[in-house]
């Protein structure tokens, strides 16, 4: 980072900017076309060039991620049925993807038929983060989702706790154990904290942070692996040596949000070595974005850029932003508007209110629909930026 003197004046103006064009703009084309409000079901991605909806299977995902876009953005001033928008989607969700198993089902076609039943320790994660969303913004669903939120989390814990710490992807055993579906399971137990006094969910996201400080992080490095064997040591091969930059910038945040309620000054000392690994190595120069992946000694695994990847350096950015001070703080206030201006390089060449996803090298995106998926990124960004920019 080069530090340097950056005013909030142009932080503000960018946080209203992307405001705007999340509520005038966004959240009405994916109501429109993403939503089938009489139905309460939600679509996997909506094409660019006729702006409908995809008709392709529903991954369980995207629901509760739709359920957090459209109640945030109420929060931040869209005028749109948001409250009915996630109980609708709520009661479809449950009714359509938690089958007898007790766990949510991956995938579901337009006849809202299972078509996907695997088990996927990440579709669990973002389950409890819809509920907790539920339950903190939808009162008439709330016991509802607290209710549901307790059976699944009793069900993780009854058959695929790891006898050290957090939680196997399949019973029987089956590697690699995953980094990834952690940080949303940890992403989960900050949400539920926010708005229920079960101490089991601070007790999960200390554990997962403990699970991440020592050994998801290289304690060499301090970069952040994805993929494990069955007893938390890196995965054996290639595999076993990637990093994402962008995952490394959610860890930083995530880890500056936990580290802040816990006083615990080793979780921010990671988490700004975490940004520094994924501002230093992972951020295209030609391009001046975070792309997918490096290897463990830093060089390139994979160039291509996705969008979530700069939504997460914006919110590790204001993280970071918000513990620091002096020069430091002046270096991560002068990557906002880079962050920022590298999430606009998604919308630049798409339909108003959409956006593209993959970068190539060679600075063309792939030709596909937008995906649902990538809006629940978006908006967390922008509600990070804007509850930065009116607290400081």
């Amino acid at each position: 980072m080069a530090p340097q003197n950056t005013g909030l004046g142009p932080i503000k103006q960018l946080s209203a900017d992307l405001i705007k064009w999340q509520n005038d703009e966004a959240l009405p084309i994916w109501l429109a076309e993403g939503i089938d409000l009489s139905k309460g079901e939600c679509f996997e991605a909506i094409d660019l060039v006729d702006r409908k909806a995809t008709d392709v299977p529903r991954r369980a995902r995207i629901v509760p991620r739709q359920i957090y876009s459209f109640l945030e953005g109420a929060r931040l001033g869209w005028n749109g049925p948001a409250e009915d928008i996630a109980a609708g989607l709520f009661d479809w969700f449950t009714r359509t993807y938690l089958p007898k198993a007790g766990y949510i089902a991956a995938a579901a076609n337009l006849n809202n038929e299972i078509v996907d039943d695997t088990f996927d320790l990440y579709n669990q994660a973002f389950a409890l983060f819809g509920f907790a969303n539920i339950a903190a913004s939808v009162q008439s669903r709330k016991a509802l989702a607290e209710e549901h939120a307790a059976n699944l989390l009793n069900f993780l814990l009854e058959n695929y706790r790891h006898g050290e710490a957090g939680f196997r992807e399949a019973n029987p055993d089956k590697s690699p154990l995953c980094s990834n579906p952690h940080m949303h399971l940890f992403e989960a137990c900050l949400a539920w904290e926010a708005v229920s006094d079960d101490p089991v969910w601070s007790a999960l996201a200390d554990e997962i942070a403990e699970l991440a400080m020592n050994n998801f992080i290289d304690p060499v490095s301090g970069g952040l692996r994805e993929f494990f064997d069955l007893d938390w040591t890196p995965m054996p091969g290639d595999k076993g040596r990637i990093m994402e930059p962008g995952h490394q910038f959610e860890w930083a945040w995530l880890l500056c949000r936990w580290g802040r309620s816990r006083e615990d000054a080793g979780a921010l000392v990671a988490a700004r070595r975490l940004y520094d690994i994924a501002w230093t190595y992972g951020i295209d120069e030609n391009r001046s974005v975070t792309f997918m992946a490096l290897n463990d000694d830093f060089t390139v695994q994979n160039p291509v850029a996705r969008l979530w990847g700069q939504t997460e350096w914006i919110k590790a950015a204001v993280a970071l932003a918000e513990i620091s001070s002096g020069p430091e703080r002046d270096a991560y206030l002068a990557d906002i508007p880079a962050s920022v201006a590298a999430l606009r390089v998604y919308f630049e060449d798409a339909p108003t209110g959409l956006y593209l996803d993959k970068l190539a090298p060679d600075g063309s995106f792939a030709d596909e629909p937008a995906p649902a998926s990538s809006l629940y990124h978006i908006v967390c960004a922008i509600s990070e930026l804007d509850r930065f920019a009116r607290s400081s």
